[in-house]
């Protein structure tokens, strides 16, 4: 299946860049590209993409607001990757209570930033390597709601879901989960679409935020 992208940054080079990347691949189709945020939002409930490629600082609407709008929009089929410099914190903080399902940066290798793509557009989550723990720990502590969730109760979970949320917290792959827990890659899928019904969470991002909440990982500083 062909993934469907969107992408909205208002450096014209930096979509022509990504464009001319994805038209290289078999998977991938760009279908549509926004200067800012407030047109992102309008073709988003038009083209409705699998993927909206966000940045976030753009003149007029940011990546942020317009992250917000189109996952309060379509939220269940349009997910939005993140794709930053990570110069100032606070932006990034912002579109992951937004609802961003995925973080990447602009410096990480093209080939790296197609495959945050394909995660994201999976139902998965990501955020780039090295900024993982310091982003969801600092998150955790500031103040403010996290994205219209309400997580049910940590009791609704068996002790094995509560292994792999905490395995989930790490920043663990199911791949990893099941190798640590000595299950198959199957079941550990399972227990993870499991988590998402019963904390209510769309994503992994989200799933690792009530790690955090819940105290299953102790945030690093």
């Amino acid at each position: 299946m062909t993934v469907r992208v969107l992408l909205v940054d208002d450096q014209p080079l930096v979509r022509s860049g990504l464009r001319v990347l994805i038209a290289d691949t078999d998977d991938l189709e760009v279908v549509g590209e926004a200067g800012g945020g407030a047109e992102a939002v309008d073709l988003a409930a038009r083209l409705r993409p699998d993927v909206v490629v966000m940045d976030i600082r753009m003149p007029g609407m940011d990546g942020i607001e317009a992250t917000r709008r189109i996952v309060a929009q379509d939220g269940e089929t349009v997910r939005v990757l993140v794709l930053t410099t990570f110069d100032e914190d606070d932006y990034v903080y912002g579109a992951l209570r937004a609802g961003a399902s995925g973080f990447a940066v602009k410096d990480m290798a093209l080939d790296d930033i197609l495959a945050a793509v394909r995660v994201v557009a999976a139902g998965d989550a990501l955020i780039a390597p090295g900024v993982t723990r310091r982003l969801i720990a600092d998150f955790v502590g500031r103040p403010g709601p996290v994205a219209a969730r309400s997580p049910r109760p940590v009791e609704s979970i068996t002790e094995r879901e509560r292994e792999v949320l905490t395995l989930v917290g790490l920043g663990r792959s199911n791949q990893e989960i099941a190798e640590e827990l000595f299950i198959s890659v199957a079941t550990a899928k399972s227990h993870v679409a499991r988590l998402f019904t019963k904390l209510d969470a769309r994503d992994r991002v989200q799933l690792v935020i009530t790690a955090y909440e819940l105290g299953l990982v102790a945030p690093s500083r």
